[in-house]
């Protein structure tokens, strides 16, 4: 079978282009991006990491708990091994004094000026610092700021090698780090990864935004630095995740501009100064962002002013929503504590707020972070089969506790239901319904009978001393 003529020639036209095409070479791809060579970084900061080391009486000791570790009750807490730090003990000998490989840090300015944690530094009678040439100093503590894990240490010294502080700002996920500490006791140990996360919040950094890696860091390298590729100090090894005690893949690093901002306060004071408002914070999930008329999840929600704070002098009340602070936006509550710890004291700050629905600024002076807590803490039953729980008028103590100003019903018993799925726990107090305060446990099945189904609706909470929002949502058919 012979092709047409016509055929043919279009045929024969083609043959040069196709033979062009099998001929030509492929087209280069992009070439691939070297990895990082760390070397010349390791070799230059290598004498600005310091090993720490210290010294305490056999009854400052505990053979049975790690320091650092917050006590965290229940066995079955997802928390309980978050926070173990990066260092373990062995049980000591009767009569000895105890010398512990607590950790890491590094080398500040050539007069000897040490950072490093402050889980590290605490409670210790003597401390020792070995520099990488073995040489062993003396260091006196300047300053431990428990709330960010900050330690300023002191040395003798002059013209010692010191490392270059970064932006922790400029940071991006992505990014290459190294970390140089001593891991297990294993000095001048190097490990690298990339930047996992910035701004991490986690349950004990109120005041931290953390850095979270991949860098492997295990037992000993708490304190250490973290350098970008440039071979500067973006962040301090403090934390891991861990179910074991050792690396799972997750570290988290204080932002260094954090620390540098501790550092001269205790430089100057050998203290640290924080702003106070006055307010127990919460987050605001989907339903409470409709309960409190919220076009989206955003914002700080005011669940608790504390008595004679800058926040009940300004006019806060609970179920404020803050939104912005200083003219900068609040997305999250768990950025305004930094924010308003950075604060100088006695600074005047406008903040934007939703009540009701309605916006509003209010304008409040910061006054300094004192440590203090208030103490919180039967009866007339009440149950409401809709909610699937039952309250109780509160007794005598719980009212005294709880103060003149505040009333509320106890929850005693809880069963499957909208209370339960709001999150609503047994011996929780119940001070508010959709805003209305709560006097009593019949009052209270009186204005449950009345919420709308379907909607999300606030509850004003106290437990355990502080108060939380949750919302509450009927289903739409019994």
């Amino acid at each position: 079978m012979s092709l047409p003529r016509r055929s043919l020639r279009q045929l024969c036209a083609l043959l040069p282009l196709l033979c062009w095409m099998i001929a030509a070479p492929a087209r280069p791809s992009d070439p691939p991006q070297p990895l990082p060579d760390f070397r010349k970084l390791v070799k230059q900061n290598e004498p600005t990491v310091v090993n720490i080391s210290s010294t305490q009486a056999p009854n400052r000791k505990t053979a049975t708990r790690t320091p650092g570790l917050p006590e965290l009750p229940g066995a079955e807490n997802p928390y309980l091994e978050f926070f173990r730090r990066f260092f373990q003990e062995r049980p000591e000998l009767p009569g000895e004094r105890q010398a512990n490989s607590l950790g890491s840090g590094f080398i500040l300015s050539p007069d000897g000026y040490i950072l490093t944690n402050a889980h590290v530094a605490r409670d210790a009678d003597k401390i020792i610092v070995r520099l990488s040439d073995q040489r062993e100093r003396p260091a006196k503590v300047i300053g431990v700021d428990e709330l960010t894990d900050v330690a300023l240490l002191k040395i003798e010294g002059e013209n010692l090698l010191a490392v270059k502080i970064g932006d922790s700002d400029a940071l991006e996920v992505g990014e290459w780090v190294l970390a140089i500490g001593s891991p297990f006791g294993l000095e001048h140990t190097a490990t690298q990864g990339i930047v996992s996360a910035v701004g991490r919040n986690l349950p004990s950094g109120t005041y931290v935004p953390f850095i979270q890696s991949d860098v492997a860091v295990n037992p000993g390298s708490s304190g250490g630095p973290l350098f970008n590729l440039r071979g500067e100090v973006v962040g301090i090894n403090s934390q891991i995740y861990s179910s074991t005690g050792g690396y799972m893949g997750l570290s988290f690093a204080i932002p260094i501009k954090l620390a540098m901002q501790i550092v001269e306060q205790m430089k100057a004071t050998g203290e640290v100064t924080r702003g106070w408002l006055g307010v127990l914070l919460q987050g605001v999930n989907n339903d409470l962002a409709e309960a409190f008329k919220l076009d989206r999840p955003r914002g700080a929600l005011v669940a608790q002013i504390l008595p004679d704070s800058p926040a009940a002098s300004a006019g806060f009340k609970q179920g404020d929503v803050i939104l912005r602070y200083g003219g900068e936006p609040v997305e999250d509550s768990s950025q305004l504590p930094r924010m308003i710890g950075v604060t100088p004291v006695g600074k005047t700050v406008a903040m934007s707020i939703l009540r009701n629905g309605e916006p509003l600024e209010i304008k409040a002076t910061i006054a300094r972070l004192e440590t203090a807590a208030e103490p919180v803490a039967t009866m007339d039953e009440h149950s409401d089969p809709r909610l699937g729980l039952t309250v109780a008028d509160l007794s005598n103590e719980q009212r005294r506790n709880l103060g003149p100003e505040e009333q509320g019903v106890l929850v005693t018993t809880l069963d499957e239901g909208p209370a339960a799925n709001a999150g609503l726990y047994p011996d929780d107090i119940i001070l508010q319904v959709n805003h209305l305060p709560v006097k009593s446990a019949s009052q209270f099945v009186e204005l449950a009978r009345e919420l709308p189904k379907g909607k999300a609706i606030p509850l004003l909470v106290r437990r355990e001393n502080e108060s939380l929002y949750l919302a509450v949502r009927l289903p739409d058919k019994e």
